[in-house]
């Protein structure tokens, strides 16, 4: 299970166990296990490569990985795909706090007047306080309590069940390797593919099932949902690049700019997760994916693809404009009501936070707000029935990704507050779910294999 403990407070999260129960084995082959072709001429960029750049992990949270599968004479065995173990091996955190600072010790209430005297006094600052930075400061004051008292004990359970390790710290000695362009690409190929003829509408199909036989156009790939409807993995080969597709699952890989797609899919769906490009300093330096505005995110069209009551939950960093535009302006615009305020809560495998709580440059934790979908009354309460309301907070705390956007699986925590089996939809997605349907220009990112290690089943 991917929920390690369950307490008041929240849930500790499991997120590398989560991806390795998704299903990622491989039960038929043609040539390459389960592989299915993408009919492509758009050449691959310098930056992609079509073999892996990593040095094999020798261990698995999951036990030893053997040797890639050996094709032996008129089949090949079964393989299975693990997620590499040493992109949540965070060991230490990214600052050190000062000792009194440290989840362990200190107290778990501090005014705002104490948090900026604090900031001053370390930043040894010349020059007051913005707005932004007020606001920002203000909000953190507000939550600051909720967060060290719910973490805590999360933690402290982790410890003793031995799912965290006080020494971890001391003892882990390995080297993290993460690679900087595996799976690129694809945010250009989007781009591209709007210089692609116009596609007639009534004659295209709106779905693509993968099989292990025909190739795929790159026109399908991009104007078209790709559902892997079957109960194994399937492998998918873009621009020389191999990707990993999950069993029960479909996504489509566009840009904002081609959402008819998803559209002309004509599902409804009960759950939204969105994780949209905010747009803030640190991206517009790195240069590492484009943002939206605020007026581009508005023209989702979430109305149209969410069924009466859908759940709605989005990812905001924590700018309080950005969190102002969400509860203030998006959701009344989308007819959601919002509902509450949860916050995924960053830690090191010793239990630490990644962050100081109190940095004033980034927090260790992150702002989901959940809402649902304001309309008929009646049908509300149908889907209402036999499940949890939403609290008002929640904490989900978990061991982060190294890869950057990699956000920890919300299917197990909302499980008690939507009916089973109902249809979930990811915007912005970078990775793949069993039963999600996924979209985004990078959708497929984290799914590229070399984030994997291949082992052979006995």
């Amino acid at each position: 299970m991917s929920v390690v403990h369950r307490l008041a407070a929240g849930w500790l999260v499991d997120h590398l166990s989560f991806i390795n129960q998704c299903g990622y084995e491989i039960c038929d082959s043609f040539g390459y296990p389960g592989s299915v072709t993408l009919n492509t001429s758009v050449a691959s960029t310098g930056d992609c490569h079509a073999t892996s750049t990593f040095p094999a992990t020798s261990s698995s949270r999951d036990g030893p990985i053997p040797g890639p599968a050996i094709q032996t004479e008129g089949k090949t065995a079964k393989t299975r795909y693990l997620f590499r173990e040493e992109f949540f091996d965070i060991s230490k955190p990214h600052i050190a706090a000062a000792p009194e600072e440290q989840l362990w010790q200190g107290c778990p209430e501090a005014s705002l007047t104490e948090i900026k005297a604090d900031s001053d006094r370390k930043r040894k600052r010349k020059c007051v306080f913005n707005q932004g930075e007020l606001d920002a400061l203000e909000y953190h004051s507000k939550v600051r309590k909720l967060i060290w008292e719910g973490t805590l004990p999360l933690v402290q359970e982790g410890l003793k069940s031995g799912f965290l390790h006080r020494t971890t710290a001391e003892l882990s000695c390995r080297k993290n390797v993460i690679p900087g362009h595996v799976g690129c690409g694809l945010a250009e190929l989007c781009e591209m593919a709007k210089q692609f003829p116009a596609v007639n509408e009534s004659d295209h199909q709106a779905v693509h099932v993968l099989d292990d036989e025909n190739s795929i156009l790159e026109q399908d790939l991009l104007s078209c949902v790709t559902e892997n409807s079957s109960n194994c993995a399937k492998i998918v080969v873009l621009m020389g690049q191999k990707y990993l597709v999950p069993p029960k699952s479909s996504f489509l890989l566009s840009d904002i700019s081609r959402l008819q797609a998803l559209l002309n899919y004509k599902k409804k769906y009960d759950v939204i997760v969105i994780d949209p490009p905010w747009e803030n300093k640190s991206v517009k330096r790195s240069n590492r994916y484009s943002h939206l505005s605020s007026w581009q995110i508005k023209q989702i069209p979430v109305p149209a693809l969410a069924a009466p009551n859908c759940l709605v939950v989005m990812w905001v960093t924590n700018r309080q404009k950005h969190l102002r535009f969400v509860k203030d302006e998006l959701y009344p615009h989308w007819s959601v009501k919002t509902l509450a305020e949860w916050h995924w809560v960053k830690i090191t495998r010793a239990g630490e936070f990644v962050l100081p709580l109190d940095s004033l440059h980034k927090k260790p934790y992150e702002v989901l707000v959940l809402g649902r979908v304001q309309g008929d009354v009646k049908e509300a309460l149908r889907k209402s029935e036999d499940v949890l309301p939403i609290p008002e907070h929640k904490l989900i705390v978990s061991i982060p990704c190294s890869l950057h956007s990699h956000k920890p699986p919300l299917t197990a925590v909302l499980a008690e507050f939507i009916k089973p089996d109902v249809e979930c939809l990811e915007l912005f997605a970078r990775n793949l779910q069993p039963g999600w349907t996924s979209w985004g220009n990078e959708v497929l990112k984290f799914q590229h294999t070399d984030y994997f290690t291949l082992m052979q089943n006995e």
